[in-house]
């Protein structure tokens, strides 16, 4: 099933009396969908089902669609709906997954935003729904292959940049040696169970590991902050992808600041050559869970402030246990073991530095050995 809980909804257009049959069907079968088509094909039963109907030249709600619809889903023909997209094309970031059917339900073509868009799993889903013929066209989609820009994003992995996506993209799918380094992250990225990982794919726990290796691209997945020599050896034709790996432990007096809280985080990352978009989340005490300061990082960033009660926190180890800490929390630390409970860790990357009215501990999550 496509999970569309955090996206636009998607939309449903029919223009024909068989594609407004089709539509009705994958309207009832499809989560967060809204249904178009025009009023000459009525039923009767639009208001009850929520159907928006629409006279004139479909042409004209074309850039209203792809304002409100992470997905379009139109049955209309293929030829038709390229003119019309065609003026509202801005990026394949951007652009929202549309897929066209044909006017008998027989087969449902990806056509836009395979990957990023999330046509190529809206038009397995259609077609599943209808049973339909799938039309995907990607190479590494029909290869069975790494697809370069949607490696890990169902962990929540981020890519540093496109712009290598497409030469390295060309070296997957070509069969080009291909350097997978994997210091952190999920273990559980290939997508094919039926399937192999193809022998073209190199593996490699670190950089170190793989620096003498002969590759004509990399994705290199790691929560560190690489130095320049690292940058030229395997960025010259490799992607970077930042796991949500680095859980960070905080306490804080009272009435701490954004902007110190923020401040600190920075400069131990820094110190620590670790990168901030690996950050998962933030873990404190049941006292700070209302910290104005630290909602206020959390929301700039979209990390989730995660909080444990005194008697949570006192069951995990800690590098040094304070008694003055415990007079006012009820725990003996505060930032270690929330990162620690939180990481699902025993050891600390970073056990604790105090910085002004803060205190952060780092903590590393298990998918992988960090060692």
């Amino acid at each position: 099933m496509v999970n569309n809980e955090d996206q636009r909804p998607y939309a449903i257009v029919a223009i024909t009396k068989h594609g407004v049959e089709k539509a009705r069907t994958l309207h009832r079968l499809l989560p967060a969908s809204h249904l178009y088509y025009m009023e000459k094909f009525a039923c009767g039963d639009e208001k009850e089902l929520d159907i928006r109907m629409f006279t004139g030249s479909v042409r004209l709600l074309f850039p209203d669609f792809f304002k409100q619809y992470s997905g379009l889903i139109f049955f209309i023909s293929l030829g038709a709906v390229v003119r019309m997209m065609a003026p509202l094309l801005q990026d394949k970031k951007l652009d929202p997954g549309i897929v066209v059917v044909d006017d008998r339900g027989k087969h449902a073509i990806s056509v836009l935003s395979g990957h990023l868009g999330g046509a190529n799993e809206l038009t397995r889903e259609v077609s599943r729904l209808i049973d339909a013929h799938a039309v995907v066209t990607t190479a590494s989609d029909v290869q069975k292959t790494i697809p370069v820009d949607l490696l890990g994003r169902k962990f929540g992995w981020t890519l540093t940049s496109f712009e290598k996506v497409t030469p390295v993209s060309a070296s997957v799918v070509n069969e080009e040696p291909v350097a997978i380094i994997q210091e952190s992250g999920e273990k559980n990225w290939w997508m094919y169970p039926d399937k192999t990982l193809p022998d073209h794919f190199q593996l490699y726990s670190s950089m170190k590991e793989a620096w003498e290796a002969d590759f004509k691209a990399v994705l290199l997945i790691t929560h560190r902050l690489l130095s320049k020599a690292e940058e030229e050896r395997f960025l010259t034709n490799g992607v970077l992808y930042r796991p949500k790996t680095i859980v960070l432990g905080i306490g804080c007096n009272r009435g701490t600041s954004a902007t110190e809280i923020e401040s600190v985080i920075d400069k131990v990352l820094m110190e620590q050559e670790l990168a901030k978009a690996s950050i998962r989340n933030i873990a404190t005490i049941t006292l700070k869970q209302d910290e104005e300061g630290l909602l206020e990082v959390c929301n700039k960033y979209g990390w989730e402030l995660v909080a444990y009660t005194p008697e949570e926190l006192n069951e995990m180890p800690m590098s040094e246990k304070s008694d003055t800490v415990y007079r006012y929390t009820g725990a003996y630390g505060v930032s270690e073991p929330a990162a620690l409970r939180s990481a699902g860790v025993t050891k600390p990357l970073l056990a604790k530095v105090k910085s002004g009215n803060v205190t952060i501990s780092i903590a590393l999550t298990n998918d992988i050995d960090h060692k």
